[in-house]
């Protein structure tokens, strides 16, 4: 039997979650004080995703970078590449927030999306 603890971020408590395992079936999840936390932890030990959130750089704006992230939760393990998709882009000026940066970052099918806009200059 395996024994995984985590942290949950599923809600501002931070619980340590503790995720109990056997042959990669889960036995059990203890620890959490709301429903977020049980969710969090079958989830991170299965199915460990994240949004990515950075900034691009931007041609001809009134600021160098816009902050943006991932419109949808990506795998773990696809991270760095989209990070390298996003530190190859450079987008024009204007930007509205929502405008898609990326189309499908790191072939996830997720776009990056502007968090922020930024004016020409």
């Amino acid at each position: 039997m395996e024994k995984r603890e985590l942290t949950c971020i599923g809600c501002p408590m931070g619980c340590l979650v503790t995720v109990e395992l056997d042959g990669g079936k889960i036995l059990s999840v203890t620890g959490h004080t709301c429903k977020r936390g049980e969710i969090y932890a079958r989830k991170e030990v299965t199915d460990p995703t994240r949004i990515v959130t950075s900034t691009v750089r931007v041609e001809g704006g009134v600021k160098e970078r816009v902050s943006c992230k991932t419109r949808e939760d990506i795998p773990k393990d696809k991270i760095a590449d989209v990070m390298k998709d996003i530190n190859r882009v450079t987008v024009k000026a204007p930007i509205k927030i929502g405008d898609i940066l990326i189309e499908n970052a790191a072939s996830t099918g997720v776009p990056i999306v502007a968090t922020a806009n930024v004016q020409e200059a």
